[in-house]
């Protein structure tokens, strides 16, 4: 259907080019066209919709995303009457007037949820488009601000800031910075950036902005409905989770680095000598070979397969780190890069950055492989099944680097297979997990985790956990995580975790580092993982021969390591609600590690509280974030009654307590009558 040329609304004369664009319902969706610009609006999804908007052309169709290939099957109506069109789906409606100019209502009352914006009466309007050359443009996309609104989402970023409105967040992978651009508003809406494109967004008081600096069309979906069915919603059109193996649940022993078989293997004995769980224990990097060859080097690990099944007895998984970098005296490197595997550049060699390799002195210049790239990606499984899982079975592995790890960080000077770099440079972790996951795959493997510093829209369907990257050691520090962890949540990625005590130091014999660790430890075991990791003092410099200092749960001393042994207890206890949890995030959707809001969005404070979280549906975590704390303050959200955890005293929701929170404590409050394990038989 098209609109007929003889209806003409009227336009502002203030605009620079007034034009009225022409309407057409086209395969279910609304098109606008006008100003050699199209606008295609289209169901994506129960309540929700896709927008595609392009200059010089139809839209594009096979540019990369975070969207499934196809849209969950959904009812909608599109209507052309009177110069305006609509297309409503569900809970949701989206409105385009005669100049093209969009809005997304309400479909019950018609109520205003998000509408495009111009930048000025005359000129530019709400999209605009900067061109480049070669077909590609600088994309500007404007929105309208709102005073009340809060935004939260975005991925994991280390402002330490809950509620973003008035942040400007640069949309780049970086170490501990992870781009993941969909936000959710407290006006009853979720939005996804689907463009991969280096940029930022801008959460100002005068208009929100989304920035591409290079790319071809303007791409984002839409959806109506409060946090949860939100979640569900984005969850669906971008990919669930797997199920979380029972293994991974548990307790992740790491540290920087064990060096040796030998070592590894003392220390999973010394957890199971004493008695304490432990489901998993890392291999660092520096276990290859060289960068890049994924091998075991025989000199210090002399027979993985009997580490393997040594390990197997005791009940605890191995997990091998593997690098995306591959150094030029790797014996994959000169066949990759005859085939086209690595990132290319625009200016200057194949290679990203300055590495230590074994049999050097000095650093070597180092290229990353094309995750982009499908054939670089069966490459690289190739040798990561005949190195690792054929041999041995190893089938969990850490992706560790994967922004990928430029030095200098220059994404506009990178040429990947997908497309050149400003265009497709956050597409690279999620295509580096999926590496791993098809692997797994199909090699018949039903359990995928890997274990990632970096992530994008759609790494969950790729079986991808994310930890918060290499961060410092302090009380300021673990305060910022627990409103990263929250924001990753909203982002569609449940399986979350921090390095336990940061990554950059600590002393154990530092009675006040002690007392960081017992209290990160603490959020650590109420975290959808919980992973014991660092870089401890004493430190080596960087290369093949470093280590740090002990980073075990006895390195502590003796009041803090029983505390530490109580915590591993407690989630050994409450691994069975861990797995229920999962569940939740697998079928449905739902982040294991949730904002107050997300249960009770009709309570107006809960929307405010950035040091609390629930984990799951039924317990509520307010880990102590201060240093010499013997007492917490936490609000307990109106709607619910609450049960401390640990003396059994109740409370009714809708305001804040304060409760003791001595060293061995972390105040835990269940939901409604809940009975979970936390106190110990």
């Amino acid at each position: 259907m098209t609109q007929s040329a003889e209806i003409q609304p009227k336009v502002s004369l203030a605009q620079s080019s007034p034009t009225v664009g022409t309407f057409r319902e086209r395969d279910g969706a609304l098109e606008w066209s006008g100003r050699q610009e199209t606008v295609r609006i289209e169901p994506w999804g129960p309540d929700a919709v896709r927008v595609r908007a392009r200059l010089g052309g139809p839209v594009l169709h096979d540019l990369p995303g975070a969207l499934l290939d196809e849209a969950p099957a959904t009812e909608s109506a599109v209507k052309i009457e009177d110069g305006r069109g609509r297309l409503t789906v569900g809970a949701l409606t989206a409105e385009v007037d005669a100049e093209g100019m969009v809005r997304f209502l309400r479909t019950a009352d018609g109520g205003e949820l998000l509408a495009e914006e111009r930048a000025h009466f005359w000129w530019p309007g709400p999209r605009l488009y900067t061109a480049v050359g070669n077909g590609h443009h600088r994309l500007e996309q404007r929105f309208a601000a709102y005073d009340d609104e809060r935004l939260y989402g975005l991925g994991q970023h280390q402002h330490g800031r809950l509620d973003q409105k008035g942040l400007v967040v640069d949309l780049v992978q970086r170490n501990a910075e992870v781009s993941i651009p969909v936000l959710t508003s407290s006006r009853g809406y979720t939005l996804l950036w689907n463009n991969p494109a280096i940029g930022r967004v801008e959460l100002a008081h005068n208009g929100t902005r989304w920035v591409a600096d290079s790319a071809r069309q303007i791409d984002y979906w839409i959806t109506a409905g409060d946090p949860a069915d939100a979640q569900r919603r984005y969850s669906a059109v971008t990919g669930r989770t797997p199920m979380l193996p029972a293994w991974a649940a548990g307790f992740w022993q790491c540290k920087l680095r064990y060096r040796t078989q030998d070592e590894l293997l003392a220390v999973a004995r010394e957890y199971k000598r004493r008695g304490l769980p432990l489901d998993a224990i890392v291999c660092d990097f520096f276990h290859w070979t060289h960068l890049g060859e994924w091998k075991f080097d025989p000199k210090e690990w002399p027979d993985p397969a009997a580490m393997v099944r040594e390990l197997d007895e005791l009940g605890v998984k191995l997990v091998v780190s593997v690098w995306p970098s591959v150094s030029p005296l790797s014996e994959n490197h000169p066949v990759m890069e005859q085939r086209g595997y690595f990132i290319g550049t625009q200016y200057g060699p194949l290679a990203h950055a300055d590495w230590p390799d074994k049999e050097v002195a000095s650093t070597v210049q180092v290229a990353f492989y094309d995750a982009t790239n499908p054939e670089a990606r069966e490459f690289v499984w190739s040798r990561i099944k005949e190195n690792y899982l054929d041999p041995y079975g190893i089938t969990a592995f850490w992706l560790d680097a994967c922004e990928p790890e430029l030095k200098p960080g220059f994404p506009e000077n990178l040429r990947y297979w997908a497309g050149p770099g400003l265009e497709v440079g956050n597409l690279y972790p999620a295509e580096n997990s999926r590496a791993f996951h098809e692997g797994l795959k199909a090699s018949g493997e039903d359990e995928v985790i890997t274990l990632n510093r970096s992530a994008w829209a759609g790494s969950q369907r790729y079986g991808a956990a994310l930890w918060s990257g290499d961060i410092g050691t302090d009380f300021a520090t673990l305060r910022r995580q627990i409103a990263a962890g929250l924001n990753t949540s909203l982002s569609g990625i449940p399986w979350w975790n921090t390095d336990i005590g940061g990554f950059h130091g600590g002393d154990p014999d530092d009675p006040a580092y002690r007392e960081v660790m017992v209290r990160w430890f603490q959020f650590g075991a109420l975290s959808p993982l919980m992973r014991l990791h660092g870089f401890r003092d004493p430190g080596m410099p960087l290369g093949p021969d470093m280590t740090g200092g002990p980073n075990e749960v006895w390195s502590y001393g003796e009041e803090a390591g029983a505390i530490l042994e109580k915590y591993l207890r407690l989630r050994e206890r409450l691994k069975p609600y861990v797995l229920d949890v999962m569940r939740e995030a697998h079928e449905e959707g739902l982040p294991v590690m949730r904002p107050l809001f997300l249960e009770f969005p009709g309570d107006q404070a809960a929307w405010s509280v950035d040091d609390a979280y629930l984990f799951g549906r039924d317990l509520l975590v307010a880990p102590v974030l201060t240093a010499g704390a013997t007492a917490r303050t936490a609000y307990l959200p109106a709607g619910a009654r609450w049960t401390d955890a640990w003396t059994g005293e109740t409370y009714r929701g809708g305001a804040a307590v304060t409760v003791e929170a001595p060293l061995d404590r972390i105040p835990l409050f269940l939901r409604d009558g809940a009975s979970l394990p936390v106190r110990e038989a």
